[in-house]
């Protein structure tokens, strides 16, 4: 009986903790239809504040953010954002034809992907990260209208060297100014550093950094399916 007991009792734990390792991967799915009113964080801020390193961060809604801005990271990062449905395959289909291995991948990953990975992954390039990225993007746009999707991903997105998250962050670090206040220039500035915050730096931005924001404020201009998507979205 005591023996019974002894098994009994190593059992109980290990079947509650094999149940919650199978249901972890189902968390995201339950926690993301509440995202449409609660203000999120990304793992990366979860883990620098856990970690004690420095984290800056205002959440601000989409109204009290330069159209120019939202206008800039559309072109830059996923130009076709409010006409599919979390993941674009044709432009991964593209990439994949025009990549020679996963690092040049980044063409094909969409800003819902992304903001999948910052809400849920980790950080890096891996095929496992991206086929759990693939699932829980296509369900983020599912729950959550495009609006909030955008407002969300400007608001926990990297956007300096030195933990600064949200574009509120990142335009007072680099400008001085609040984000409702970028003109088109820095718009396409913050847009420029998205790929790496921790190399590029719009405060102190070089030649390259220059030029990409040239090209997606001229960008801008002509590009009236992502203003539509913008003033959509408002």
């Amino acid at each position: 009986m005591r023996k019974w007991r002894l098994a009994h009792n190593i059992r109980r734990p290990l079947r509650i903790a094999v149940i919650a390792v199978l249901a972890l991967p189902l968390l995201p799915y339950v926690v993301t239809p509440f995202y449409a009113v609660v203000d999120p964080v990304s793992t990366v801020m979860l883990w620098r504040r856990l970690t004690g390193a420095r984290v800056t961060h205002q959440y601000v809604p989409l109204a009290r953010i330069s159209p120019a801005l939202s206008l800039s990271v559309i072109i830059a990062e996923d130009g076709r954002f409010c006409s599919h449905h979390g993941v674009d395959f044709r432009e991964i289909r593209d990439a994949i034809a025009d990549a020679d291995d996963l690092d040049d991948l980044r063409g094909g990953s969409t800003i819902t992907q992304q903001l999948a990975k910052n809400l849920f992954l980790w950080p890096g390039r891996s095929f496992v990260r991206k086929a759990l990225e693939f699932p829980l993007a296509l369900w983020i746009d599912l729950v959550l209208p495009k609006r909030r999707i955008l407002e969300v991903y400007l608001n926990v997105a990297e956007w300096g060297p030195n933990g600064e998250f949200g574009v509120e962050a990142g335009s007072r670090r680099a400008f001085g100014k609040p984000a409702r206040d970028l003109t088109g220039y820095q718009a396409g500035l913050l847009a420029a550093v998205l790929p790496s915050p921790a190399k590029r730096d719009a405060h102190a931005p070089g030649p390259g950094l220059r030029r990409l924001a040239g090209l997606y404020q001229a960008r801008s201009g002509r590009s009236p399916e992502a203003a539509a998507c913008v003033r959509q979205n408002r």
